[in-house]
């Protein structure tokens, strides 16, 4: 076994998870999922494809008519974004691997912001890179960019840039200004920027595009930029396994033999749901949006008034991250809560060291009356402790 792969941490959400799956007595909210279903007119376009007979290889880098109503979506939001920019992945964790072994070689230079969804991190260490982190701070429950930390740590011999923005777990969003900032720097230093921007629809201030800033607002076509989506979020489909890049023209070719030798494809009808999902995106993702953030308003302001608990709402994403004074470790604090609360939360840990005593909630949830029992449970458990 390679030693990058020997060496890499199992993931503590998931050992959480695992301590409680099969209880039916703990409210989980681990994940990072809702616990709705898809919408019927994308899964009725799916059993469609099927009933077609729709179970064969399609274009390495999607159907045809899947990127340009990606591509329209896209440009619906941001600057316009041509159709021949777009590769279809099998999911948005395969987008980001695939982005990461088009850019990364071993022993490459790799900045992350941190906290982070451990895959970010996890994914050029397993291609042998050697990842610098830069943490957000940490103050009154929310976290914000140290912007000049972040570009001193950025130089020629950076070559990749991994943001994630609006950020799981924290919900920071950068600014334009920042955006702009570190795209200038950038391009000075030759350094490739990877934007995770899943979660950029799922965004609770008033905005002209109805999105969180994203780097394809400030950025040329041919700039070194891949910023990757995922259906999963806004579109209420973490099982379907579908997502997309946006890349520099150059890369596009690059890309379809990646895929080739990585899924080969997509699958069709999973890609015809996608082409649904996208017609109906201004019916679906609005009524999502609007349902997460009455749950974020339904749950934070019960956190923030407890005592030993430090929070701000997130302005995007679907969690509250919240900082639980007196207790330093988020791994044992969070199995002790599934073990003696029956409530299922994701350590703080899992995503950076520097989130060591913070604990993630995943609010999206279809009952918001879900969170108010958890939050009871939450608040007996640390009455007793």
């Amino acid at each position: 076994m390679r030693e990058a792969i020997h060496n890499l941490e199992a993931s503590k959400i998931r050992e959480v998870a695992n301590a409680g799956l099969g209880r039916s007595d703990v409210l989980a909210f681990w994940f990072g999922e809702s616990d709705e279903v898809t919408p019927e007119v994308i899964r009725q376009a799916a059993i469609e494809s099927l009933q077609r007979g729709e179970t064969f290889y399609a274009h390495n880098l999607g159907l045809p008519e899947l990127r340009e109503a990606i591509a329209a979506y896209m440009s619906a939001h941001h600057p316009v974004v041509d159709a021949s920019r777009i590769a279809v992945t099998s999911g948005g964790v395969s987008a980001l691997m695939l982005a990461a072994q088009a850019l990364i070689d071993a022993g490459d230079e790799v900045v992350a912001v941190t906290p982070v969804w451990p895959n970010l991190i996890a994914q050029p260490a397993i291609l042998g890179a050697r990842v610098r982190c830069v943490p957000l701070v940490p103050g009154d429950g929310r976290w914000t960019l140290d912007l000049e930390a972040l570009l001193s740590a950025i130089g020629p011999a950076t070559q990749l840039l991994i943001v994630n923005a609006p950020n799981n777990p924290t919900g920071w969003t950068l600014t334009r200004d920042e955006q702009q900032a570190i795209l200038a720097h950038c391009r000075r230093t030759g350094t490739w920027i990877l934007a995770d921007e899943v979660y950029e629809r799922l965004y609770f201030e008033s905005t002209a595009n109805g999105c969180a800033p994203s780097f394809l607002d400030v950025a040329a076509a041919d700039d070194r930029l891949v910023v990757a989506h995922s259906f999963s979020k806004s579109f209420l489909m973490t099982g379907w396994r579908l997502g997309w890049l946006v890349l520099p023209p150059a890369l596009v070719d690059a890309m379809g033999k990646l895929i080739e030798y990585n899924t080969s494809c997509a699958s069709v009808f999973t890609q015809r749901a996608g082409v649904a999902a996208l017609a109906h995106s201004e019916d679906i993702t609005p009524r999502v949006v609007a349902h997460l953030k009455a749950c974020r308003d339904t749950l934070v302001p019960l956190l923030a008034d407890m005592p030993r608990i430090r929070v701000q709402p997130p302005r995007g994403g679907m969690y509250a991250f919240f900082e639980l004074e007196g207790f330093g470790d988020s791994l044992a604090v969070a199995k002790r809560l599934v073990a003696e609360a029956g409530l299922g939360l994701a350590p703080g840990n899992a995503f950076a060291p520097e989130a060591q005593g913070w604990l993630r909630w995943c609010f999206a949830s279809k009952d918001p009356e879900r969170l108010v029992q958890g939050v009871d449970r939450l608040k007996r458990w640390l009455l007793a402790h």
